[in-house]
């Protein structure tokens, strides 16, 4: 399984957002700056994250953009969320056809699957993704 890269992005951008908490507003061309993404990429991106409420947009001479909640309520679940929709590894689980639906005997058992994924997401706060210093590995 692999992000679609508007969701990577829109990790990025929020990374991005969250390094400017308590430091006032920022624009989404700052942040296509500091990214190095697109503007209009990270235009498309601010629309989808201000509709999920992940961003806050406010407008005036001292408009900007703001995390609408604090960075360590917001998840790495909430951000791919915002761009991919609900998480889920196969089509069936959200009502698509499939053509061995019938005789699926595994079926029933992707949801466990899905909601242990979405809960690995969740796990990881904003916060922790802001971060400049990567956090060391444990030997495996």
């Amino acid at each position: 399984m692999r992000l679609s890269n508007l969701a990577d992005y829109a990790v990025v951008t929020m990374s991005a957002a969250a390094r400017h908490c308590g430091g006032g507003r920022v624009s989404a061309a700052e942040l296509a700056q500091e990214t190095g993404l697109p503007a209009p990429t990270v235009q498309k991106l601010v629309s989808k994250l201000v509709s999920a409420g992940l961003l806050r947009s406010v407008r005036g001479a001292h408009g900007g953009l703001q995390l609408a909640r604090p960075a360590a309520a917001i998840t790495l679940a909430d951000i791919v969320e915002a761009v991919e929709g609900p998480i889920a590894l196969t089509a069936c689980v959200d009502g698509a056809e499939c053509s061995v639906d019938h005789n699926c005997t595994v079926k029933p058992h992707w949801p466990v699957v899905n909601e242990a994924l979405r809960s690995a997401l969740a796990s990881v706060p904003l916060t922790q993704l802001a971060r400049l210093e990567i956090p060391e590995q444990e030997p495996a």
